[in-house]
Formats: structure tokens, C-alpha cells, sequence
């Protein structure tokens, strides 16, 4: 018997499984695969190894006849013997960060058979409460050919870059792998269904993004519906309506995520889902008592990220333990796509506050005219803060290689409330990113 059992070992699940266990709850993680989700094995830690060199590239572009007179090439497979240097411990080291802090590590498949019973190949293990942390799968077209696309856990694992890439989709994973793949000498091509790539994120700036990634070769095909996909001597053929067509060695499906909520026997119990993922109120307690959900499984309007798992599952651990009662208080959350340049952004949007004119003003600062990113010969970067009645800064987002350091900073200033004059107190090292941006707060 558990006080706490979860299934799943990612960022939802460890973050809070840890605080538990030290507060004397007694804990245990049930996971099947790798320790530490998607995120630390599958995605956003190898994501960003492969791209470090990436953003290197791109910065001594922009320093050519500046100190610099020749680009180096990034050499794949070096690339990826280091990420797998880097990711490849990781799993073994989550699972070692449970086992230290006393949480019992159950390795199997899962399956809820009662509100408070988990069935793990042929053993039964009770809880009093259970928390689903079942994270997403990767979404994938049903056409004919299927078998030759791939996802982002396989084109993380290319021993080999393709000449040819040909992406589907234009969501994060479509164009920071894009971006990628392009600044590693590969042809690529990026195939949207609509013609609005990264409708998270401020338009005007994705728009600056996509003129950049052409500038570097990047194809873009809009408003295409992929139907098939066959394979030749000339490698694979991509079709579609309108006659349609292109040829390519990878095909990479990055058409979206899906809530993984099947296979796991929720329908047991009767969890409530949709197609967001599993309902839960602001407790983050299912429709089923004493069954929570954290993560990328739960259906939210926050974004699916992992820093909001890391917060929902210290939120579980705070209320499991008596320090909270209170409903679950999402703090401002900032969001990024890892292109290059990047996109970042986190607060009231320039889009959201130019529909309200009477509450809101904008004011955009280009880095063509700052000393600072001529520094290194960054003149595309820009940055729009949002202010309030108040002058009270409530919302940003930048375009620019160093965008997550400014929004980082930025993010603090908006979640606190602060005025000009409380951030005027603030002595910044100069010269740095805080000194450049904190003017105009």
C-alpha cells in the first residue's frame, strides 16, 4: 500500500514523487520505458544538444569579414555520438535520483484496475492516491505509405543526416527540426496543411523566422494536404491534392502530439477524457477521487511544456503533504521555439493587446539600432513589450538568437508586478542582455 503511486517518470512525476518520499509519504513510480519521460531521453535535452551547434553556426554567420572569414561545417555524425554521449546517462541517473530519495521503482506496464489498484504484469499495487503522468505520443498520418514516416524520436537518432529532408507540419517540433537539419547541409523542405506556421507565437515575427529559414534554403509549401506517400528508386514520393508532389530521401511526421490515454485502462475507472487529454479540476484531481493527472496528458489551456509539468507536480507534492489547500495558481509561463533565430515570448500578446487598445499598449525596440547586438552583427532581432494602464509591463516576446535570456528576465518583472522605478533599482552587469532591455521597462 502507497500513499502515492504514479505512472509515468517524467517531469510530472519525479519533480513531485521526490518532495513526497523526503516529506515521509511513502512513494512509488511505475514506468516502462526509459526514467525520465519523453522530455529528458526523447526531446527537449537531446533537441537542444543537436541544435548548440547550430546557434554557434548561425552567430559566426553573422560575424563574416567581422573576425571571422570561413563557417564551419557541422559534422552529423560527430553531432550525434556527442548527444548521445550526453542523453544516454540520463535515464539511469532519474532513476537514481528516485531510488536515493526512497521512492520504490516498479518497472512494467501499467494498467489501473480500480481507483485505487495498478496492476503491473501479474502483481497488484494498492494507493491512496494515484497520479496519471502519461505524457503524449507523437501524432501520425493515416495514409497510404505510412510506414515511411518517421518521428522525432527516430530523427533524433540519425546516425546519418539525409541529403534530402521533407518535413509535415510547422508546429515546434517541424521547425526547430528544420532549422537543424538546414544548418547541417541538408535540402529541406517543410509541407504545412494551412498557411500559418507556429500559430502559438506572434505572427509578424514567425513571418521574419520563415523569410530567414528561405534565406538559408529552407523550402516552405503551404496550404498542401499530404495523401500518400510511395517509394522509388529515387527514394520516397510525397503526393498530394492538386497533383502535388515531392521527392525526398526522410520523411519526418511533425503533424503534432496526441495525449497518451489510451492503453493505461482508464476507461476502468472511468476517467474522464477529450481529445485535449484527461479532465481534471483545479486541483488537478480527475472526475475519479483520489486519481490525479500532471503534464502533457492533462487537458489544459496552459502551454504543454515541460516547466508546467515541473510545476504541477511540485504543486501535487505541496498539496499531498498539507502545505497547500488551495486550487492549483498558474504563475506567467514563458514559451519558446528553439529555430534560429528564436522565438520567445511569454505574457498579454502584441496580437491580444492590439484587439484591446483601451487597456493595452505596445512598443516594439529594433536590434539594428542597439550598440550592444551590432556587437555581434544581429541586426534582424526585435522586441515588443506590452504595458498595461498602469505602465505595468504584463506581456513580451522577442525574435532573436538571445530571445529566451530576454524573456527569462523579462518574466520575472511581469510575474511580480514591478515599476519602472522598482526595475530603475536594478544594477545590471554592463554590458549584458538585463542592462540593454531594462531602459525600456
Amino acid at each position: 500500500m502507497f500513499d502515492v503511486l504514479f505512472i509515468g517518470s517524467g517531469q510530472g512525476a519525479w519533480n513531485g514523487a521526490i518532495p513526497m518520499s523526503q516529506a515521509g509519504l511513502k512513494v512509488a513510480v511505475v514506468e516502462e520505458g526509459l526514467f525520465g519521460g519523453v522530455c529528458s531521453n526523447r526531446g527537449c535535452n537531446a533537441k537542444i544538444t543537436l541544435d548548440k551547434p547550430v546557434e554557434l553556426v548561425r552567430n559566426i554567420e553573422q560575424l563574416q569579414g567581422r573576425g571571422f572569414d570561413s563557417v564551419p561545417q557541422i559534422n552529423w555524425p560527430d553531432l550525434m555520438a556527442h548527444k548521445h554521449e550526453v542523453i544516454g546517462r540520463l535515464a539511469a541517473s532519474n532513476e537514481q535520483k528516485l531510488v536515493k530519495a526512497g521512492v520504490q521503482v516498479i518497472k512494467g506496464h501499467a494498467t489501473v484496475t480500480a481507483a485505487d489498484t495498478v496492476t503491473v504484469g501479474t502483481t497488484e499495487y494498492k494507493a491512496e492516491k494515484i497520479v496519471l503522468a502519461l505524457g503524449q505520443l507523437p501524432h501520425r498520418l493515416a495514409i497510404p505509405g505510412q510506414a515511411y514516416l518517421r518521428d522525432s524520436t527516430d530523427f533524433m537518432a540519425l546516425p546519418q543526416l539525409p541529403q534530402r529532408v521533407t518535413i509535415i507540419g510547422a508546429g515546434y517540433v517541424g521547425m526547430e527540426f528544420a532549422a537543424i537539419a538546414n544548418a547541417a547541409g541538408a535540402e529541406v523542405n517543410v509541407v504545412v496543411q494551412g498557411h500559418q506556421p507556429l500559430r502559438e507565437f506572434y505572427q509578424p515575427y514567425v513571418e521574419r523566422l520563415v523569410v530567414s529559414l528561405r534565406e538559408c534554403g529552407v523550402r516552405f509549401f503551404y496550404d498542401q494536404r499530404v495523401e500518400s506517400v510511395t517509394k522509388s528508386t529515387a527514394g520516397l514520393l510525397l503526393q498530394g491534392a492538386n497533383q502535388f508532389a515531392l521527392e525526398s530521401d526522410y520523411i519526418l511526421d511533425a503533424t503534432g502530439r496526441e495525449p497518451h490515454v489510451t492503453g493505461s485502462g482508464l476507461e476502468n475507472i472511468g476517467i474522464a477524457t477529450n481529445k485535449d487529454g484527461i479532465v481534471v479540476d483545479d486541483h488537478l484531481q480527475t472526475n475519479v477521487a483520489g486519481v490525479y493527472a500532471t503534464g502533457d496528458v492533462v487537458a489544459k489551456t496552459q502551454p504543454k511544456i515541460t516547466p508546467v509539468a515541473i510545476f504541477e507536480s511540485q504543486y501535487l507534492a505541496q498539496l499531498f503533504t498539507g502545505q497547500t489547500t488551495a486550487p492549483i495558481n498558474y504563475p506567467s509561463i514563458a514559451t519558446t521555439v528553439f529555430t534560429s533565430p528564436r522565438i520567445s515570448q511569454v505574457g498579454i500578446s502584441p496580437t491580444e493587446a492590439a484587439k484591446s487598445l483601451a487597456q493595452y499598449t505596445s512598443e516594439t525596440f529594433a536590434y539594428a539600432e542597439d550598440w550592444f547586438r551590432q556587437v555581434q552583427n544581429e541586426t534582424d532581432g526585435s522586441l515588443t513589450l506590452v504595458f498595461d494602464q498602469e505602465n505595468i509591463l504584463v506581456g513580451a516576446v522577442e525574435y532573436s538568437h538571445e530571445a529566451v535570456d530576454t524573456i527569462n528576465g523579462l518574466l520575472e518583472i511581469i510575474e511580480l508586478r514591478l515599476t519602472h522605478e522598482q526595475v530603475q533599482r536594478f544594477i545590471y552587469t554592463f554590458p549584458s542582455l538585463q542592462h540593454s532591455y531594462f531602459r525600456k521597462v
